[in-house]
């Protein structure tokens, strides 16, 4: 029987059947680069890849899988095609998405967007009959690999939810970041404080990349000292301008732009978090049309005076610690912590500006003190869990800058959604993090596969085979065994039992 994977290599659209224009054929080129998955509830690393591949071009088209192709190949999809591709498209460095890519890489389909290289990480991917889902593109050379973003996966999240684990969290994220929280010797925690902090200016960059485009600051409050988790999130509550602290130095505020806040836990950023975000933007974009933004005459002289043209708002995002979220969500709210819910929305090309460890509450002085500017309108949409006894927009509303965003086609679309569409399945997606871990070790056995033949390649050109005899016969003897053994050590101490 011929899988779903093999059917999508073998046939190519015609001319008006493609997924997305354009419908012809288009020049392959080097720097046109092609990256494609499964994107479900689409992470910070997913952006990582797509960040790695765009450096390595001026474009990036993103391929997204069908429902039906994941479900024969990995199994079932949190998030559906459409949400799927509404987050992809929402990343700074993609040009444009492609839904039902095939599962396994296509050259036809890469050869007609005229990408000429194909880029993943540095793991092996398989179909459902295990084989690798880029042999093809491999074969013909043009395939590139990225380191993969370490620390983050969609069955880590997945996981997260299902065992309902709080180790995740982080206290302090400036302490995490200088070594002084988290696990390890201290040298460890300096060395994983150092690679995050890089992480964030790397996300903070701008289409190509490859320069600075978001700022980022942290704020903590004026007041500090080592309280309990209550009475500190409280204390957010107060009107307290605190400390902002600058991490990255992006594009800054532009003449005639108009600041606006936005706030928010941002977990498992998705699709709603998305929608939300493009229709701040387009609401400025109507404001800036009344105030003749868009004129010729006023495009000619914002390029005149600055070398290029901007958009007419500058939004400024807030993302809550994660003991803000857990104070009021519970149970083990954020599924995100904060270092991984920064680059999510980091990441997002509807935002300038982002601010760690934003109070729950945007007091008068907090937004008077803001680094950008006091901001001329305080955005945010209708949130189920919002407490009755505290309106965090109340400073917002009294001095007339609060505003909210309408409903949207995503609106019920947020972490809480995607929890329960997780537990709604949960026999399902047991045996989606059952399956991966048996795929985990073949796809080790792959990479290990390919390790020894570049090994032996390498030992080829310095025609130095009897070491390379004698290491693979050390490998022979200790290689399957203990994968074999690794196996059923996973399964028996995973979260599925």
């Amino acid at each position: 029987m011929t899988s779903q994977a093999d059917q999508e290599n073998l046939s190519t659209p015609a001319p008006g059947e493609w997924p997305v224009d354009p419908q012809e054929d288009v020049p392959v080129s080097d720097l046109r680069i092609w990256i494609d998955g499964c994107f479900d509830f689409t992470h910070h690393g997913h952006a990582g890849a797509m960040l790695q591949a765009r450096q390595l071009g001026n474009e990036l088209v993103v391929g997204v899988h069908s429902d039906e192709a994941i479900l024969e190949n990995k199994g079932p999809t949190v998030m559906t095609l459409e949400e799927r591709c509404a987050a992809v498209d929402a990343c700074r460095w993609a040009t444009k998405s492609v839904p039902h890519a095939p599962y396994v890489t296509s050259l036809p389909w890469i050869t007609h967007y005229g990408c000429q290289y194909v880029v993943h990480g540095d793991d092996i991917t398989s179909d459902s009959s295990g084989n690798d889902c880029y042999r093809f593109v491999k074969r013909a050379g043009r395939f590139k690999v990225v380191k993969r973003t370490p620390g983050i996966s969609t069955t880590d999240l997945v996981g997260r939810m299902l065992l309902c684990t709080r180790t995740h969290f982080i206290n302090s994220l400036p302490a995490m970041l200088d070594g002084s929280e988290g696990s390890g010797s201290e040298e460890e925690r300096e060395r994983v404080g150092a690679e995050c902090k890089q992480r964030i200016t790397e996300y903070a960059s701008d289409q190509s990349g490859l320069k600075p485009c978001v700022d980022v600051w942290s704020w903590q409050p004026s007041r500090g000292g080592k309280e309990r988790r209550r009475s500190s999130v409280m204390k957010r509550q107060h009107d307290d301008k605190g400390v902002f602290t600058q991490m990255c130095e992006g594009k800054g505020v532009k003449p005639g732009q108009r600041v606006v806040y936005v706030d928010g836990g941002f977990d498992l950023f998705s699709s709603g978090h998305i929608a939300f975000l493009k229709s701040v933007t387009e609401m400025e974009e109507a404001e800036g049309r009344g105030r003749g933004w868009y004129e010729e005459d006023a495009r000619s002289k914002r390029i005149e005076e600055t070398g290029s043209d901007y958009g007419p708002a500058y939004v400024v995002a807030g993302v809550h610690d994660d003991e803000v979220i857990n104070y009021w969500k519970g149970v083990n709210y954020p599924i995100m912590n904060i270092f991984e819910r920064g680059l999510c929305v980091l990441q997002c090309k509807y935002v300038h500006a982002l601010i760690f460890s934003a109070p729950f509450t945007p007091t008068p002085s907090y937004l008077s003190h803001l680094p950008t500017h006091t901001p001329h309108t305080v955005y945010h949409g209708p949130t189920s869990f919002m407490p009755h006894t505290h309106d965090p927009y109340a400073a917002a509303k009294e001095i007339n800058i609060f505003r909210e965003v309408p409903a949207h086609a995503f609106q019920h679309v947020n972490a809480g959604e995607i929890v329960a569409r997780i537990l709604a399945s949960r026999e399902r997606y047991e045996a989606r993090q059952r399956a991966k871990l048996e795929k985990g070790v073949g796809e080790a056995e792959v990479r290990r596969r390919e390790s020894m033949v570049r090994e032996r390649e390498r030992m080829e050109r310095m025609n130095d085979l009897t070491s390379w005899t004698e290491c693979a016969d050390t490998e022979k003897s200790s290689g399957w065994d203990a994968t074999t053994q690794t196996l059923d050590t996973c399964i028996r101490e995973s979260v599925i039992g």
